[in-house]
Parts: C-alpha cells; sequence; structure tokens
C-alpha cells in the first residue's frame, strides 16, 4: 500500500502571519474587556482580526479535510500553515470578505484553497472537503452563543466586550448561511457538485468565479437583503444571542460613522 507523504513541521506549523493576527485578536480582547483605550477602536481591531482568524480556520479545514482524504499537494502548497498569504486567491479569501464586512456586516468566506479533485478518493469526499469549510464557521458560531451571557448578567464594564462578540457572532452565522447556498462560487454548491451531472458543472463553472460577486449585489437589493438579515437576527434571538448586543456591537465596530 502507498503511504502518503509524510507532512513535515514546516508545512504544518502555524505561520507566524497568523500567530501575529490571533495575537492582535487576544491582545484587543483584553483591552475591550479592561476598557483600555478608544471602545469603538479596539473592537473594530478586535472583531476585525477575529474575522481574519475564523476565515484562516475556514480554509485551514478545508485543506486538513482535503490532504486526509487523498489531495496532499495542499501541506507543499502552505495551506497547513493558516497563513492567509498562502492562499491561491487572496482577493476571494480575504480581501472581498474583509470588504464585505466593512460595508454591510456581511461575513462571507471565500473559497480558495486549491484543491485536486482528482486526487480526492470518491464523491463523498469531495463533498466533505467543501462541506468543511462551513462546518468551521458553524462551530465558531456555536462556541460564541455558549459563552455570551444573559444581558441581565452583564455590567456596563463588560458591555463592550460582550456586544463585540456578539457581533462577531452574527458575523459567522451569516457566513455559515450564505456559504451554505448552492450558488456556484460558494461551499454549498461545492458539496452538491460532485453529484450533479457533468453539463450543469461545466456550466456553473463559467459563472463560479462571479459567484461571490452576483450574491453580495442581491443582498444589496433592499427587496433581498432586509427579508435575509430580518430572518438572521429572528435565528440569532432564538438561539439566545441578545439583538441590544449585536446592535451595540456593530455600533461599536463602526466607530467612524
Amino acid at each position: 500500500m502507498w503511504d502518503p507523504p509524510r507532512v513535515t513541521a514546516a508545512q504544518r506549523r502555524p505561520s507566524p502571519i497568523f500567530l501575529g493576527i490571533t495575537a492582535i485578536f487576544i491582545g484587543t480582547g483584553w483591552a475591550v474587556w479592561t476598557g483600555i483605550g478608544d471602545p469603538g477602536f479596539m473592537v473594530f481591531l478586535f472583531v476585525l482580526s477575529g474575522w481574519v482568524v475564523s476565515l484562516c480556520l475556514h480554509e485551514y479545514a478545508h485543506a486538513a479535510t482535503a490532504y486526509h482524504s487523498g489531495d496532499h499537494s495542499v501541506a507543499a502548497a502552505g495551506y497547513l500553515t493558516l497563513n492567509p498569504l498562502r492562499y491561491s486567491h487572496a482577493l476571494l479569501s480575504i480581501v472581498l470578505p474583509l470588504l464585505f464586512v466593512l460595508l454591510g456586516g456581511i461575513g462571507l468566506p471565500g473559497g480558495a484553497v486549491y484543491i485536486n479533485p482528482h486526487a480526492l478518493r470518491n464523491r463523498v469526499r469531495q463533498s466533505l472537503v467543501a462541506a468543511a469549510g462551513p462546518a468551521t464557521n458553524v462551530a465558531i458560531t456555536l462556541l460564541l452563543v455558549f459563552v455570551i451571557p444573559d444581558l441581565n448578567e452583564i455590567t456596563i464594564e463588560r458591555a463592550a466586550f460582550w456586544s463585540a462578540l456578539a457581533y462577531l457572532c452574527l458575523l459567522q452565522f451569516t457566513a455559515s448561511v450564505i456559504n451554505l447556498l448552492p450558488i456556484p462560487g460558494l461551499d454549498g454548491y461545492g458539496i452538491a457538485e460532485p453529484w450533479l451531472p457533468s453539463d450543469w458543472v461545466r456550466n456553473a463553472r463559467k459563472i463560479a468565479p462571479f459567484g461571490i460577486l452576483i450574491l453580495f449585489a442581491l443582498l444589496w437589493q433592499p427587496e433581498i437583503g432586509r427579508p435575509f438579515f430580518r430572518a438572521v437576527y429572528w435565528t440569532l434571538e432564538l438561539i439566545g444571542v441578545p439583538l441590544e448586543l449585536v446592535y451595540l456591537g456593530g455600533d461599536l465596530f463602526r466607530f467612524w460613522s
């Protein structure tokens, strides 16, 4: 039996860039918790760095699942180091998601880890690789829902911190929902693609590079965006995230407005 190439320590060690972003997330979180610095600016850095960390984890989940499913090229490509600069399309994976967060509070990871589908063992594995990214966002969402306390348990001194986490929870939840939509270019379509007729796949791949932009343009329309976010806020409240914290977190995050 052929053994897969061994992953070297350098190929799996978290990159200094990822560690630096994580340090910013922890440091600004501590600053928001203790009230050091301008609350709005610190919440902005805290949420933004946390969002980038989640983007790295999202892409890492794709790569790690692909490696264990037969595509060992992801290790040589540096995808297992959590380094955002190693992604094949930094525009789709980092720049556009950050832009969406800044413009409209929409959490949208982009699929930018190149996976060789022919190296994966079967169609089930292909679907699992696509599902691994949004599953990471779902897990982060549930973790945040678990740690955010009830509104009556929050003191004024800690309101900014919990509001920031609530807003980050909103981003993670929207990323989970949107990225599972069966639209070419998103992971939801990637889950279904191995099971679709070949002519459908060929046609879908023609519009896949524009799928994220098309989706964002649709959500920007009030007739679509408003019902979507009403459903998002309703669901967050249903699962126990106080909307007052989400709104406050969004206001603090947009400290320039």
